[in-house]
Order: C-alpha cells, then structure tokens, then sequence
C-alpha cells in the first residue's frame, strides 16, 4: 500500500477502494486526510453505494462442512502475505499453557504443575496445528451430548478406567456418553433431580454453575436440558482429554484446575458451585479453596459436595479410607462452612449441600467478632495470577435482585444500577444492548447459519457487557464471554448477572483449551486493543488453534487494522472476505468474516 508523502509542507491525499470479489460491497481507506476532512474516494464511494448494492450478502464465502477453497484477493498490489505452515503431527492436540513436558518442571506441591505455565516467547510455535486425520465436524446438538466421533478425539483410556461408572464408551467408531459419573453412576439426570429437591433449579433462580473437577462434564451436559449453563474445568492430567471430551459434546469447559493461582472468574458469579468427587481437599490448607469457592459464588447461592467426606460413618469402608481421616476432613469443611456463613440446607446420602447467606452485614459483624481475616485486596475481580490466600473476600455492595432468566439476561445487572462499574451507567447498558442487536441481525444476513445449530461453541473474545452473547443467545448454543485483563472496564461480573458465563484472559498467551473447540470466533475491536502489547500473529495463530476445521470467525475492528489481519490470514488457510459496517461504506469500522478451511496432519508438516 502507498504510503503518504508530502511535498512544499503540505499533505498527498492516498486513496485506495478495493472491490470484493463477487460482490457489490467494497471498501475504501484513506492513507492520508485531505485538509477538507473527506477524500476523493468518498464520492465514488456514494455513488456506487447508490446503485443499490447489498452488502448482506456474501456468495463467494461458504460456511457449510467440508467445503474448501482459496483466498480471494481484495487487493492485487498487496506484497504476498507469509505462509505459516502445519506443525508437526505430534502437537495434534497442543495446549500451550498446559503442556505436560513444561508442567513436570513445577513444583507438585498443591497441584502448581497442573496450572498456567506459558513458553518463553524463544520457546512460542509459529505454524498451524494441525487436525488428526480422519477429523470430521462435530454431531449437532443434542446429539452431541451423547456421541463425539472417534477420530476427534482418539484416547480410549477414560473408557477403560471408568467402565463401571457410565463416563464413556467406545462404539464402532464413535464415543458414547451415558451421562453416567463417578457419584451418578445411574446418570446425570437422577442426580440432578435430588438437588433439585433443595436447590430451586426449575424456576430460574439458579442460572450459572460451577463444576470443579467435572470429568467429561455430565453434569453441565444434563443441566443444559434445564436451562442451567455450567462452567466446568478440570486439569490435563492422567485422565486425558476429559476437557476435550466435554467440548467435543457442546458443553462449556476449560482446562483448569484450584491449585495456587485464584480462579480466573469474578466476585459473586455463580449461583451454585458443584464438586462430584472431584479429589479437592476442601478441608487443607486452613479452607483456602472453600474460600475461593465463596468468592465467586454470589450471596445465596449453592455449593453441593458429593463424595467423601460425606456420610463418612456409612461409606468409610467402600472408600477405603480410614474413619479417622474422614472424619477430621468433614470436621474441618463443616468448620470453614461455619466460618463463611454457609448454611447446610440437605445432607443426604453421600450429597451435602449448603447456601451461601443473603445477608451479609451479619454475616460480616459475625466474622469480625470471630477476628476472620479479610482478604486485603480493593479488588475482587484482580485475579489473573494472583496468589490465592487464606482469606475472606467480603461480598460486593450493589444494589438489585437477581432476576430469574431468562429475564435476567436482559434486566439491569445489580453491578450496573449500583454504579459499580466506572463508566457503565443504565443508558450506556441499554444503548450497548440495541447496539449489538443490530450488529448481530447484520451478521445474520452475512452467515445465514448462525441460527441453524452449525455453530454450538461460540467465543467473543472481548465480550464487552456480554450484549454479543445477549443477542444471539439460543438453547442451540452457548458464547465463551472472554474479558480481556487489559481491558478498560472490569465487565465479566455484569456477564455472569446476565445468566451468562465467561472467563478473564490475556490474549497474549494461549487459551485454556484444547486445539478445535470452538465453532465460531467473534472479536469486537480485540486487535486494536492489543496494538503493541503482543504480536498480532501470535493472537491469531492462537484463533486458528482453537478454531474447528470448517469454523467460522468475525472480527470487527478499524478498516487498517483489519488490513493488516487480512493479510495474515491469508497464510493460514482462511477464506476470507471483507464487508463494510451495516450503517454504510463511509463507517471506518469493517467486518471481516472468514472460514478456515479443512486439512488434516500429513507429511508436510515442518516444525
């Protein structure tokens, strides 16, 4: 692209207008403004627009499965863009953050070698992973949740290991899921029904969970069925791929696990926390975990505990355990339950179940008369990487009831008519909400598959007050609302008041998630937020990781940055095209929408 010059001090107008391929639609950028404010190109720009073009339509892109093809130029004087080529066969299923050679370096003490560990930049891959072959895309939901295709996800381990409990079975050339699990070896839905006896699930009141420990994510599976959307995290350890199985099904998980590191989730989000044998010891280290758990858990929600230590005096010799130690762990959960103003609702077989309190002042003068240490920190939601403690977070003060949902995801979020978030105010929350109803109507047009169920596992990765999730939210699928650490405003717990779910990240490191989990990929302005804080390639490179064969991605940012994303991409595979904002050509803000293409490990690979 020219480059603006100047001659006798005054400046060269550049104007370049690219026409799509196929399409009426164009572009136009600016190098340079004239002194006027508006270019030459702009009234070639009105004048094309007034012909009527339809900038909704996008023929020369197809988003449907095994459906391949090349990058189509926008700009045939652009320098040829650098081709990032496959990795090797053996990084099939990668995790940069999680990768077992790097975590065998770390301490075992409190599981800190299962946590976030990253490369070196040295250290960094720079080509594509590949898919395995024999790779296909997904069953829709709900078959999903009940069969991944064998070649996905080729590990047969888990149905040997945990044959008696309904995990996983191994059929022909598919996986099934009876929905069983460790504690509900009679399936997810008998279980669910006796905490739903105590716990009001039917009614909206409970929303979002949390599943710690949550195997291949059964229970956040069944919960779906009931309007329930859990995130569940377990760690990559011996049972391999348990969070890849839960992603290959549809259900929303991550690579996670409660070491050292604070959960990467806001104050007060969840209704209801959940553990099902899931082998933490609630009870060590002075009820450090217990206390994280009650920092995202919002006043009067749950926390349900299946497994031991639960009904020890009954089930100590099934366990294997001696009584003693059974005993002492329960004593000690029971103790910091106290402490943090949990109220056991239902203990009941080997299920226990207690309920945060609603009201914290008195709880508050309670803890302080028990000299309870209070966590120092001013900000509940500072969380990425920071140390966990022995400690009590105090529950926020914002004003509002929980709505049931679905009238929750549109009501106004208790953080929001509080006045909790700096610059957040009820108009601006309402204003982002029609916004992105629009958006997300233009987008329609442009992928008329978006509301088919092609896509189940979605993610925006700068979800904003979650207005994209908002808009697009259907029983077909779910959004990974991502608040970036760096961003301005701290918005992931207005999210969770909106019943929806998220996670706090820095995109200059990779995802915590297994390569190909997500079916599409949204970014509104991510690019230009992360403008000289870490290589755009390596955000990308990450995006095409995550990405499924045949997944679509919409990136929504300023025209020149977008330029430049284009141009990567297309070394990676993608097909892309650019179209301009709904509101018109003149909008400097564009849309580029793209599909990466299918391709599968072979002997080409080269790093």
């Amino acid at each position: 692209m020219a480059k603006p010059s100047s001659a006798n001090g005054r400046t060269r107008s550049h104007v370049q207008i690219f026409i799509v391929v196929g399409m009426c639609c164009f572009f136009y950028i600016l190098g340079a403004w004239q002194r006027s404010g508006f270019g030459k190109g702009d009234s070639i720009a009105l004048e094309i627009t007034k012909k009527g073009a339809d900038c909704n339509v996008v023929p020369n892109l197809s988003f449907d499965s095994h459906h391949g093809g090349e990058v189509s130029k926008i700009d045939e004087f652009e320098s040829k863009s650098k081709v990032f080529e496959p990795c090797d066969a053996r990084y099939i299923d990668y995790t940069p953050c999680q990768d077992q050679r790097r975590a065998m370096t770390f301490p075992r003490e409190n599981m800190n070698y299962r946590e976030r560990h990253c490369p070196p930049e040295e250290e960094k891959l720079h080509c594509m992973i590949p898919a395995p072959k024999g790779y296909v895309t997904p069953f829709p939901w709900p078959k999903s949740r009940d069969y991944v295709p064998y070649a996905n996800a080729p590990y047969k381990s888990l149905t040997v290991e945990k044959a008696i409990q309904n995990w996983i079975q191994y059929e022909g050339n598919v996986f099934r899921f009876p929905g069983g699990g460790t504690q509900f070896p009679q399936g997810a839905d008998r279980y669910i029904d006796q905490l739903a006896s105590v716990i009001p699930i039917k009614d909206g009141t409970v929303r979002t969970a949390l599943d710690t420990g949550c195997g291949v994510a059964s229970w956040g599976a069944y919960l779906w069925s009931r309007n329930v959307i859990a995130m569940s995290f377990a760690p990559r350890d011996s049972h391999e791929a348990q969070v890849q199985f839960a992603l290959e099904r549809g259900v929303p998980a991550v690579i996670g696990v409660l070491g050292t590191i604070k959960l990467p989730y806001p104050s007060a989000a969840f209704d209801m926390a959940h553990c099902s044998r899931c082998l933490i010891p609630w009870g060590a280290n002075d009820g450090m975990y217990m206390m994280e758990v009650d920092r995202v858990l919002r006043p009067g929600g749950y926390w349900v505990l299946s497994g031991p230590p639960i009904n020890w005096k009954i089930n100590y010799k099934a366990w294997q355990r001696p009584k003693e130690d059974l005993e002492e762990e329960q004593r000690k959960i029971e103790e910091t339950a106290k402490l943090l103003c949990w109220e056991k609702k239902s203990e009941n077989s080997e299920i226990a179940i207690w309920q945060k309190t609603l009201d914290t002042e008195s709880c508050r003068s309670r803890q302080e008369e028990s000299s309870v240490k209070f966590c120092e920190s001013t900000d509940a939601n500072d969380v990425w990487y920071k140390k966990m403690e022995v400690c009590v977070t105090p529950s926020p003060k914002v004003s509002g009831d929980y709505k049931p949902f679905p009238e929750r995801l549109y009501a106004i979020p208790p953080r929001i008519a509080s006045g909790s978030v700096p610059g957040v105010s009820v108009e601006t929350y309402q204003e982002d909400n029609k916004k992105w109803k629009k958006h997300v109507n233009a987008y329609k047009k442009i992928n008329r598959l978006l509301d088919t169920g092609r896509y189940r596992n979605i993610m925006d990765m700068n979800a904003g007050l979650g207005s994209f999730a908002a808009a697009i939210q259907s029983s077909k699928l779910w959004v990974m609302n991502v608040v970036p650490t760096i961003a301005e405003k701290s918005t992931l717990g207005v999210i969770y008041e909106r019943g929806l779910i998220g996670i706090y990240h820095d995109w200059c490191e990779g995802f915590s998630t297994y390569p190909r989990t997500y079916d599409l990929i949204h970014s509104d302005s991510l690019f230009s937020l992360y403008k000289d804080k870490c290589d755009t390639e390596d955000i990308l490179l990450e995006m095409d990781r995550i990405l499924r064969p045949e997944g679509a991605v919409i990136i929504r940012d300023e025209v020149d940055v977008l330029i430049k994303v284009k141009k990567l991409v297309e070394g990676m595979r993608w097909n892309t095209k650019m179209v301009d904002h709904e509101d018109g050509p003149l909008v400097p803000e564009k849309i580029l929408i793209a599909v990466k293409q299918y391709w599968v490990a072979n002997a080409t690979s080269t790093q």
